[in-house]
């Protein structure tokens, strides 16, 4: 799993590639962990480049939810291929998390 960060006016974007499992969970947590700590508590997490989430990587997005809404802050998640899109509407984590098209009108949503 390869993560990207960059800024978007006052917002982080994590832009992910590859797949989101039990191997990469962690990092994912972590990476949350370290900019919520730098105050960064409204984050995108860019998937265009996730073609497979399991309970993991699901785990790890709501993880990192809670650690951001315990600031005040927000995750929205933005560009998810068709095959995550069913997994997060079968698990209803699209009624949790504000899904959007692409990681510019996410974070505008803030």
């Amino acid at each position: 799993m390869k993560i990207r960060q960059e800024m978007i006016q006052n917002v982080a974007v994590l832009s992910l590639e590859g797949r989101l499992d039990a191997s990469s969970a962690k990092d994912i947590k972590e990476t949350v962990s370290s900019l919520s700590k730098e105050n960064h508590v409204n984050l995108v997490i860019d998937m265009a480049g996730v073609d497979f989430i399991d309970s993991s990587g699901l785990g790890s997005l709501v993880s990192s939810l809670r650690t951001v809404n315990k600031q005040g802050g927000d995750i929205k998640i933005s560009a998810l291929q068709a095959q995550v899109r069913s997994v997060f509407e079968l698990t209803r984590l699209h009624r949790i998390f504000g899904i959007y098209d692409d990681k510019t009108a996410a974070a505008m949503s803030f």
